[in-house]
């Protein structure tokens, strides 16, 4: 029966993931000024926003680690990170794509571009952190303190665009006078980004279970060894 869930929840998900490229190609309209590469946007965009909201779940959990010590937060926490670190790697690898046909370059130091690029690397050494350290609690407690940390950079990769001028484009989503978007772009962006939160628990839910059963695993061995 649990098998049959699982199989359940990933196909809702594959049709929604085929849903939301349906939309992006055949039903939002061509942007004037960009083109066809502009439905780039639709992945790009929503993957960010994945990535921030799998980020925010690991500082949740790292916050709940540090104040409860209690494993499961510890296993949401890497569970999480690995997740975002996936999606912030498809929104580093569709941005160029994006940017080389419409900037006639393929990257540029600007605000947006360099904090996303730092907060990869952040949760990056996050993951290879928690490999040099062996004992579990101790593991657990500097991985988390780093992860609040690291998560300092989400609200700057936010606000990157609103604070300073940068070479990216100006925020569609509560941006200023003359933003915005036409409905029904409006109506397939979210609806991507909707896919992408299935996907993203999916895939966070798969790993959590994973780490669970490692981590079970290995305290059955610290107590095994301490007798």
């Amino acid at each position: 029966m649990h098998m049959k869930k699982q199989v359940l929840a990933a196909a809702i998900v594959f049709l929604l993931l085929g849903a939301a490229a349906y939309g992006a190609f055949f039903v939002a309209p061509t942007e004037r000024t960009m083109g066809p590469i502009q439905r780039i946007f639709y992945l790009h965009v929503a993957s960010a926003w994945t990535g921030l909201c799998a980020f925010f779940i690991c500082f949740i959990a790292n916050v709940l680690y540090v104040f409860r010590r209690q494993p499961q937060w510890d296993w949401l926490s890497i569970s999480a990170a690995e997740v975002g670190l996936v999606f912030t790697t498809v929104v580093l690898v569709s941005g160029p794509i994006w940017a080389h046909p419409v900037w006639g370059i393929w990257w540029t130091w600007d605000a947006r571009l360099t904090s996303t690029f730092i907060l990869w690397l952040l949760y990056a050494c996050f993951l290879l952190l928690r490999t040099l350290v062996e004992e579990p609690d101790r593991r657990a407690l500097f991985s988390a303190l780093f992860g609040i940390f690291a998560f300092l950079d989400v609200p700057l990769v936010f606000g990157s665009i609103r604070w300073w001028r940068t070479q990216h484009p100006q925020p569609v989503v509560m941006g200023g006078s003359g933003s915005g978007l036409d409905p029904t772009m409006w109506k397939v962006l979210f609806f991507s980004w909707f896919a992408m939160l299935a996907l993203m628990a999916l895939l966070m839910r798969a790993r959590y279970l994973m780490e669970a059963a490692r981590g079970e695993l290995e305290m059955v061995r610290h107590e095994a060894e301490a007798v």
